[in-house]
C-alpha cells in the first residue's frame, strides 16, 4: 500500500476528508489544473487521471444501480446514471468537501474564482478518482465512490430530472400547464469574478432563485431548486 507520509499537510486534510490513501506524487498530480502546469513549465495536468476517474465513476455507478434497481428498464437506468456523474452532481460533493482550496490552478484561474467553478471542480473529484485507483485498485475506488454518490443514488426524485434541470422544468410546465418557463438574471461583482443570479418564473408565478459563476450555470441551479421545491410539495 503507498504511503502518504510524504504528503503535504495541508493534503493529508484532503486524503482525511476522502478517507483513501493516496501518496505524495499522485495526489499532487490529480490537483494539478492545466493552467498551473502551463504556467509552471509544461508540467503534467491531472487530465489523465481524470479521464481514469471517469471510466471508474461510471462502472461504479453504473454497477450499483443495476444492483438495487431490479425493476428499474434500461432507459431509466441510464437517465439517473447520469445524474449521478454530471458536473453539477460532481461539483457539489467537491464544493461539500472543500476541494477548491487544494486544487493548483494558474493566476487566471485563481482571478476567476476558479476554485468554485463546476467544471474544474468535477474534473478534479473524477482525478482523484483515478488516483485512489491507481494506488489502491479498483474496489477501494469503487468504495469511495459509493461514499461520494450515496446521497444521490438514494434521492430518486433529483435522479429523475438527470442533468438538464431546464428540460425538466420545461417539461414539468407543459404537462401542467404552468405557462411560459423563462429566467430573470442578474450579475454581480468586478467582471473577472462575477456571479449570476437567477430565478425562474413559470407563468405570473416566481419560483425558486440560484447562483453561479455564469449565466447557465444560474439558470440550471434556479430550474434544479424549483423542481425540487414543486416535487416536495407534491409528496
Amino acid at each position: 500500500m503507498p504511503s502518504s507520509r510524504s504528503v503535504a499537510p495541508d493534503n493529508q486534510e484532503l486524503l482525511k476528508r476522502l478517507g483513501v490513501v493516496i501518496d505524495a506524487e499522485t495526489l499532487r498530480l490529480a490537483l494539478t489544473h492545466r493552467s498551473y502546469a502551463y504556467e509552471h513549465g509544461g508540467l503534467p495536468t491531472n487530465e489523465r487521471l481524470e479521464f481514469l476517474g471517469d471510466s471508474v465513476l461510471g462502472f461504479s455507478v453504473t454497477d450499483a444501480l443495476f444492483r438495487d434497481n431490479p425493476e428499474l428498464a434500461e432507459g431509466e437506468l441510464a437517465k439517473r446514471r447520469s445524474a449521478v456523474v454530471s458536473t453539477r452532481a460532481l461539483a457539489t460533493i467537491a464544493r461539500d468537501l472543500g476541494v477548491g482550496e487544494f486544487i493548483l490552478l494558474g493566476q487566471g484561474e485563481l482571478l476567476t474564482n476558479g476554485k468554485n467553478k463546476s467544471s474544474i471542480l468535477a474534473d478534479t473529484m473524477e482525478a482523484l478518482i483515478g488516483a485512489t485507483y491507481i494506488c489502491q485498485g479498483i474496489e477501494t475506488a469503487r468504495k469511495l465512490v459509493l461514499r461520494l454518490v450515496g446521497d444521490l443514488l438514494q434521492d430518486a426524485a433529483a435522479l429523475g430530472a438527470a442533468t438538464d434541470w431546464k428540460t425538466s422544468i420545461q417539461e414539468y410546465a407543459a404537462s401542467h400547464q404552468l405557462g411560459q418557463v423563462r429566467y430573470e438574471v442578474i450579475g454581480d461583482g468586478p467582471d473577472h469574478a462575477r456571479i449570476y443570479r437567477a430565478t425562474l418564473l413559470m407563468g405570473a408565478l416566481r419560483y425558486s432563485s440560484g447562483e453561479g459563476n455564469s449565466k447557465k450555470e444560474a439558470e440550471q441551479n434556479a430550474a434544479a431548486s424549483s423542481w425540487h421545491d414543486l416535487h416536495s410539495t407534491e409528496s
